[in-house]
């Protein structure tokens, strides 16, 4: 979790610097070039500027988002943010492992989902035992949870 918010500090470290520093120096370079109307420099920087400010909002509320985290409310036995669960695809007949994280963090190409996505929504809140069912683009996933770490356990 800690590096996450170090992530998005050191993001909107670099944003801040780009917005309160470079990018005003660009557009009085380009104003300095006269008409504003047909001053491509002028037109891009404003937008960079546009973006960049809209990125930084994003990411401070992220990061506000983040520092709420409660985590004596993540279960002790129950899927949560930070759990490891294997299931079994029961049509598949194949265990799959997952491990729940922030969107920040997901990378579903190995195993890191996000706790907002569908396999992570349908986990959240679930223990050992349990069947899910979730709606994916090959049709409806069976699986059933066979082994469970949460965030307490890999704290231990």
């Amino acid at each position: 979790m800690n590096d996450i918010k170090k992530k998005l500090q050191d993001e909107i470290a670099a944003l801040e610097n780009e917005f309160r520093v470079e990018l005003p120096r660009e557009i009085l370079k380009a104003r300095a070039h006269g008409d504003l109307s047909e001053n491509a420099e002028y037109h891009a920087a404003k937008d960079r500027q546009g973006f960049v400010n809209a990125r930084l909002n994003q990411l401070k509320k992220r990061l506000a988002e983040m520092s709420m985290v409660d985590f004596t409310k993540i279960p002790h036995n129950r899927v949560g943010l930070g759990s490891t669960v294997v299931v079994l695809d029961v049509k598949r007949d194949e265990e799959v492992t997952y491990y729940l994280v922030t969107s920040e963090e997901a990378d579903a190409a190995n195993g890191r989902i996000s706790t907002t996505s569908p396999i992570g929504r349908a986990l959240l809140g679930k223990e050992i035992g349990d069947e899910v069912k979730v709606q994916s683009p090959g049709g409806v996933k069976e699986l059933e949870i066979l082994k469970l770490t949460t965030i307490h356990d890999e704290v231990k």
